[in-house]
C-alpha cells in the first residue's frame, strides 16, 4: 500500500519556513536556500551561545580586577590567595559580591593578601 507522506511534509516545511522568517531576499521563500540559511542560522546561534560564556567570564574578570585594584593587589593576587585559603567562589559570584556585598568582599580580599 502507497503511503502518501504530504501532510507531514508540509508541517515539516512549514516549521523550517517559520525559522526562516525575516530573512533576506529568497532566503525566506525558496526551499532550498531556506534550508541552507536555516542550518547557518543554528550554526551561528550555537556557537554564539558558546562565545558568550566567555565574554560573561571575561566581564567578571574585568570587574574583579577592578575592584580588588582599589584595594591594592593584583587580580592574580586575589584569585591565587583564595585558592591557597581553600575559598572555593566562582567569578560570577565574586563579581556579585564586588559590586552589592562590599563588605565581605573586602574580608576575602583580606583573607587572600594573608594568606
Amino acid at each position: 500500500m502507497r503511503v502518501k507522506s504530504s501532510v507531514y511534509t508540509r508541517q515539516k516545511k512549514k516549521k523550517i519556513f517559520r525559522f526562516a522568517k525575516g530573512s533576506y531576499a529568497t532566503k525566506k521563500n525558496r526551499w532550498r536556500m531556506v534550508i541552507q540559511q536555516v542550518e547557518k542560522s543554528l550554526n551561528y546561534a550555537y556557537t554564539g551561545r558558546k562565545d558568550n560564556k566567555a565574554n560573561f567570564r571575561t566581564l567578571w574578570i574585568v570587574r574583579l580586577n577592578a575592584a580588588v585594584r582599589e584595594e591594592g593587589i593584583s587580580y592574580n593576587k586575589f584569585i591565587a590567595g583564595l585558592r591557597k585559603a581553600n575559598i572555593l567562589i566562582d567569578r560570577k559570584m565574586l563579581a556579585e559580591m564586588a559590586v552589592s556585598d562590599n563588605f565581605a568582599f573586602k574580608q576575602l580580599i583580606e583573607i587572600a593578601k594573608t594568606v
